[in-house]
C-alpha cells in the first residue's frame, strides 16, 4: 500500500514583538508622510521617520505598491462598508451614483494616489492592483443593480467605470477640488453612464436623453 503524503500542518510562526513594532512604525510612518507629501515621497525618508533602517522597510515592503496597498486598505474596506450601506439604503440609481463620487473622492485622499491606482491596473502582480479588485467588484454590483433596474445602460463593465473614476479622481487632486467641487465634478463625468442606452449606440452619435442625477 502506498503512504500518503504527509500533510504539511506547520501554522506560520508569529511575528517578534520587535519586527511587529518596526511593521507598525513604518505603517504610521507611511500614512503621516502620504497625508503631507503624497503616495510618492521618498521611502527612504519613510524608513527614517520610522526609525529603521531601509533594509527593515524593504524587508517588510519590497515594493512602493506593497506599502501603499498596506496602509490604504483602512480606507479601502471603509469604502467597501459604505457602498454596501448604499446598496440597502438607496435605490439602484441613486447607490451607484453615490457610490461612484464617494469613490472617487476616496481615491483622492493622498496626492497622487489616483496615479498609482492607475499604473497598478496594468500590473496584475502589483499589490495595489489586488487591493482595488474588491472597488471594481463593488462597483460591479451597483452598476448590475442600476441596469437591471433600468436606469443605467449596459455598454460599459465594471473595470471601465473603475477606470473612469480613477481619472475623475486624478481631477479632483489636481485641481485641489473640495468635496462640493469634487460632487459636482464627478457628477457630470459619470452621467454618461446613466444614459439609457448601450454604448455601441452612444459611440454612433444615436439621440438620447439622460437621466438626472441627484447632488
Amino acid at each position: 500500500m502506498t503512504a500518503e503524503p504527509e500533510i504539511n500542518s506547520a501554522k506560520p510562526r508569529p511575528m517578534r514583538a520587535d519586527a511587529r513594532r518596526n511593521r507598525d512604525a513604518i505603517l504610521t510612518a507611511a500614512r503621516a508622510t502620504f497625508e503631507e507629501e503624497g503616495v510618492l515621497a521618498s521611502l527612504d525618508g519613510i524608513a527614517l521617520r520610522a526609525g529603521v533602517g531601509n533594509a527593515t522597510l524593504y524587508r517588510n515592503f519590497p515594493t512602493r505598491d506593497d506599502l501603499l496597498a498596506a496602509v490604504a486598505s483602512v480606507s479601502i474596506e471603509t469604502a467597501l462598508a459604505e457602498a454596501d450601506a448604499l446598496s440597502r439604503s438607496l435605490a439602484p440609481k441613486e447607490a451607484l451614483a453615490e457610490w461612484l463620487i464617494r469613490l472617487a473622492w476616496t481615491l483622492r485622499i493622498w496626492h497622487d494616489l489616483p496615479t498609482c491606482v492607475a499604473s497598478a491596473q496594468t500590473d496584475p502582480q502589483s499589490s495595489m492592483a489586488s487591493a482595488c479588485a474588491a472597488l471594481i467588484d463593488r462597483t460591479g454590483t451597483l452598476l448590475r443593480q442600476a441596469t437591471l433596474s433600468g436606469n443605467a445602460g449596459d455598454g460599459a463593465t465594471a473595470a471601465e467605470v473603475f477606470e473612469l473614476v480613477v481619472a475623475l479622481s486624478w481631477a479632483v487632486d489636481r485641481f485641489g477640488d473640495n468635496e462640493l467641487t469634487a460632487r459636482r465634478r464627478v457628477s457630470v463625468g459619470i452621467a454618461g453612464i446613466f444614459r439609457i442606452i448601450a454604448l455601441d449606440d452612444a459611440c454612433l452619435g444615436a439621440p438620447s436623453g439622460a437621466v438626472e442625477i441627484a447632488p
